[in-house]
């Protein structure tokens, strides 16, 4: 991947750029621009400080910003940039480059001019922004002042520099000579980037310590809930925790969205899921405490969690501020596949130099690998057939090790061997061969194994047998079942080890990593839970505290599933690796659209903890079913088909719709979500119109498969459309209508599912048969009956319809990402 524009700029070695918003905001100096002002960008991030300030932006061609307190301004120097300096340059880039140009018209001396004081005039605005908050903030107060200083004066600078009235006299041809100072343009734009960086890292500092201050209120209230005695003190004291840990999640999910580095937005993402499942399990076990205070194993069950909400605090506290204790450094524990990836690299190095390591640094790295193998061959649950294929590869991967390093020595011992001979290359060759037949082996027993444990546990049976032992009381079964959960714990917690040997990417393996945490956590939390319900079989508070831990559980397996599918996606080149999915790239800075003034008022809603989790159960069904259908979509020979780019497009905005039930991605309240579900409609109704264009051209037994599936899909849409579009007023009428969108979203990616393999398989038959008959007119021929032409079977519909939904699609997501 190319790296950022702004990834090399480092024009203060103390500012380092750690997020995408002010990474976003920044290319336009640097990159390649078609708008003007830039600097309106700028104000998405100041907004998350100043809540006062308010960025417009109408449909037409004029940008304007508002701030309470500054003025306002407007620009209108777009077209002028676009028609007269060139879409494809940034602003400060094509006032540096006319300074090569001594010589220009009128017209472009105008166009530039006004370039000049547009980026003054912003710069202005930006500056008074960032002055209101550092005098809100006086512990940032003299360094953001003399960034603001900066900035105005580099602003100031740029004005005058492009000023027309500064010129020299115009020479005979008319042309006026002016910009002849381009050092001066040049420190100038240098100083601008400088102060501008280093005013958004303040302000982004501001937005940390939001963060910090939220979660030092919820850890005061975590303390008061420990220490609680009565019903009614924690009721009340509850309330003001959940709502205390609602703000937290919205501003840790804001972050992990907007964080630059992969690993550390997968630790948040893990962190933050234990904090969701916590925050309902703190609810019940406090609850069972207060009611059987002198039940021990009440207690432990309560103390657990609480120690657990802790230090997921203290993650996102380390993964926000950067900082670990004692200095100590995060380093994941070495994978397999990173040991392969490492070998393989330093093997294939040594064509380019073949002096660049030693030889014994070659076998010690391939042994390292070796070792780390035994989790897989020393482990009881592995076959003695895997065992067996696994100690094979091993000795093969030494053996053409061992021929590499010959070879390479012979090479290096010849005094005109300057690279790498052919016995060598080919020794290259069959190591990198013998190790990758190593990896995806060791990735068959793992991913296999991870299959057979999901399958064989869905019907979760130890965790109903705990339910029934402990309704009636009964501690014998009760123990007896929890040594056949330990053992199923054990079987998982190893699992998810070998799983984060062959994860393919560090997002992944940190997601592997939080997931034999979990397992290892939940099992004794629910035996515990177990053993209370037994001591007080007919209490109905012990046993809802079961069921939210077997519940936790249960998700846990759910989230295993994606993480599987996940893992052999990457395996198999399908994606990248993110480990919370990367259907889209978020920056969590509001980006103001002409979108947004379409959309009616509505006062939006947040769920709740315990209405959170019970929405996350659909969209963990729902997140399986996308992935179903990208599976399918990807089976499909041509990509630019209607049906399939319909289908994505169905696909990514469930997806979107998944997220929110984890509090992350786009939609952020019920609002948004209400209107993804509308859009997500209207896309299942085009894909219908596709679907019966497509179903012209079929066959009788054909046709009435897909005009079948066809109605379905159409009536599941409309009547998805008319449950949004119904207005509702209360907390629980609009908990209903979430539930009701999802459930209906997950029926409509259902049927496309199955639709998707039948429609692909019907394309593949006709074009085989057009394919035989020698003529492409062939099939057409037989259809005589229809006007439509060829063009309908392979999704290309005269009327742009398919390109015209996607550009609705992508308008609405446009839309999603102003927020």
């Amino acid at each position: 991947m190319a790296s950022s524009p702004c990834s090399s700029v480092n024009f203060d070695s103390g500012l380092e750029i750690k997020t995408r918003s002010v990474e976003q905001t920044l290319i336009p100096l640097v990159s390649q621009v078609g708008q003007c002002p830039w600097l309106y960008q700028v104000w998405g991030l100041l907004l998350l400080v100043r809540p006062d300030v308010t960025v417009g932006m109408d449909s037409g061609p004029e940008t304007s910003i508002r701030a309470s307190g500054v003025g306002s301004c407007s620009c209108d120097c777009r077209g002028l940039i676009t028609d007269k300096i060139g879409p494809r340059r940034s602003v400060i880039t094509t006032l540096i480059n006319h300074k090569d140009k001594p010589k220009k018209s009128e017209r472009t001396q105008q166009a530039i001019q006004k370039v000049g004081q547009a980026v003054s005039v912003a710069v202005g605005r930006f500056v008074a922004v960032g002055e209101a908050i550092a005098v809100e903030n006086e512990e940032l107060k003299e360094e953001m002042g003399m960034a603001c200083f900066e900035a105005r004066r580099a602003g100031d600078a740029i004005a005058q520099l492009t000023d027309v009235g500064t010129a020299v006299t115009p020479p005979v041809d008319g042309r006026t000579t002016v910009f002849s100072d381009r050092t001066g343009m040049v420190k100038a734009a240098r100083m601008l980037l400088s102060s501008v960086t280093k005013v958004l890292v303040l302000a982004d500092r501001i937005v940390i310590k939001q963060i910090i201050t939220s979660r030092n209120k919820v850890l005061v209230t975590l303390e008061q809930l420990e220490r609680v005695s009565t019903f009614q003190e924690f009721v009340q004291i509850f309330s003001q925790f959940g709502n205390q840990m609602v703000e937290f999640a919205h501003l840790t999910g804001d972050r992990q969205n907007d964080l630059k580095d992969e690993n550390k937005k997968a630790r948040m993402a893990a962190a933050r899921a234990v904090l969701e499942k916590c925050t309902m399990m703190l609810l019940t076990a406090s609850k069972t405490c207060l009611r059987h205070p002198d039940c021990e194993s009440a207690r432990i069950n309560k103390d657990a969690v609480f120690h657990r909400m802790r230090f997921a605090l203290e993650q996102v506290m380390e993964i926000v501020t950067d900082a670990r204790p004692c200095g100590e450094t995060k380093v994941l524990p070495l994978s397999i596949y990173t040991g392969i990836k490492d070998f393989k690299s330093n093997v294939e190095g040594l064509r380019e130099g073949l002096y660049l390591l030693p030889h014994q640094a070659l076998s010690g790295q391939l042994e390292a690998v070796v070792e780390r193998t035994e989790d897989f061959t020393d482990s009881a649950y592995t076959s003695h057939e895997h065992r067996e294929g696994i100690l094979q590869l091993c000795q093969l991967a030494r053996q053409d090790t061992d021929q590499l390093i010959t070879a390479w020595m012979e090479a290096k011992q010849s005094l005109n061997a300057k690279e790498a001979t052919e016995e060598m290359e080919l020794s290259i060759l069959k190591t990198c061969q013998s190790v990758y037949e190593l990896r995806r082996e060791l990735h068959k027993v793992a991913v296999g194994r991870a299959a057979d444990l999901l399958k064989l546990h869905a019907e979760h049976l130890p965790l109903r047998a705990l339910k029934a032992s402990g309704g009636e009381g009964n501690l014998e079964a009760v123990a007896e079942y929890a040594r056949t959960l330990s053992e199923q714990k054990e079987q998982l917690v190893e699992t998810c080890r070998l799983l984060c040997h062959v994860s393919g990417t560090e997002p992944l393996e940190i997601t592997c990593i939080h997931a034999e945490e979990t397992f290892h956590v939940i099992g004794p939390q629910i035996i515990s839970a177990a053993q209370t319900l037994a001591l007080h079989p007919s209490s109905k508070i012990a046993k809802e505290n079961l069921d939210v831990f077997c519940e936790a559980w249960e998700s846990q397996l759910c989230d295993m599933a994606v993480l599987l599918r996940e893992i052999n996606d990457v395996f198999e080149g399908r994606r990248g690796g993110a480990a919370s999915g990367d259907k889209r790239a978020y920056v969590s800075l509001p980006r103001p659209g002409k979108h947004s003034s379409n959309l009616k008022t509505v006062k939006a809603v947040k769920l709740d903890a315990e209405e959170q989790s019970t929405i996350s159960k659909l969209g963990l069904e729902l997140r399986l079913l996308t992935s179903d259908m990208d599976t399918e979509v990807e089976k499909w020979e041509d990509q630019e088909h209607d049906i399939v780019r319909q289908g994505q497009s169905l696909s990514s905005m469930a997806y979107s719709m998944y997220l929110f039930t984890r509090g992350e991605g786009l939609l952020k309240t019920t609002t948004d979500l209400f209107h993804q579900a509308e859009v997500l409609s209207e896309e299942g109704l085009q894909l219908c119109s596709s679907l019966h264009t497509f179903s012209t051209q079929l066959m009788d037994e054909e046709k009435v498969v897909v005009l079948s599936e066809m109605e379905k899909l159409m009536g599941l849409c409309q009547q998805l459309q008319m449950g949004v579009r119904t207005p509702v007023q209360g907390k629980t009428a609009t908990f209903q209508k979430v539930d009701s969108s999802i459930q209906n979203t997950r029926a409509i990616i259902t049927v496309v599912i199955y639709l998707l393999p039948v429609c692909n398989k019907i394309v593949r038959k006709y074009k085989s048969e057009r394919s035989s008959l020698g003529s492409p007119q062939s099939w057409r021929d037989r259809q005589s009956t229809t006007a439509v032409k060829d063009d309908v079977l392979n999704g290309k519909n005269s009327n742009g319809f398919g390109v015209k939904s996607l550009e609705q699609h992508m308008a609405n997501l446009t839309f999603l990402e102003s927020k």
